[in-house]
């Protein structure tokens, strides 16, 4: 079982930047590689949406409402992924998760509030 732990949520104001961490390990200790990673988000009264993914190879994917402004990047040294998000706008506002997508396993998400 893969377990990750989000952090770097927070409220920052329109224009701000904030980055976010998870950093993936396995509830029975063993080394292992993250592979292939996303963060979505779920904002109040919505679906969770993806945002971003990154694969092996380190491609990247992402929204077209977060691209040019977000940059998913990963350490697999350190069995973490980033989500470095850039000039954030109120409508980002939403709890983001990470998922480790070869398990399905998901995050416990961090809240990002963007004001206005």
């Amino acid at each position: 079982q893969v377990q990750l732990v989000e952090s770097g949520g927070g409220l920052v104001q329109a224009g701000g930047s904030l980055r976010l961490s998870c950093a993936a390990s396995r509830s029975d200790g063993r080394i292992f590689s993250i592979y292939a990673m996303g963060w979505y988000r779920q904002a109040p009264g919505k679906q969770r949406e993806w945002v971003a993914d990154i694969s092996s190879a380190s491609s990247t994917n992402y929204a077209g409402s977060v691209k040019g402004r977000f940059t998913i990047s990963s350490d697999n040294a350190k069995n973490t992924v980033y989500l470095q998000m850039n000039f954030l706008k109120p409508e980002d506002t939403a709890v983001y998760y990470c998922t480790h997508l070869a398990s399905g396993s998901w995050g416990q998400g961090t809240q990002v509030t963007v004001s206005s």
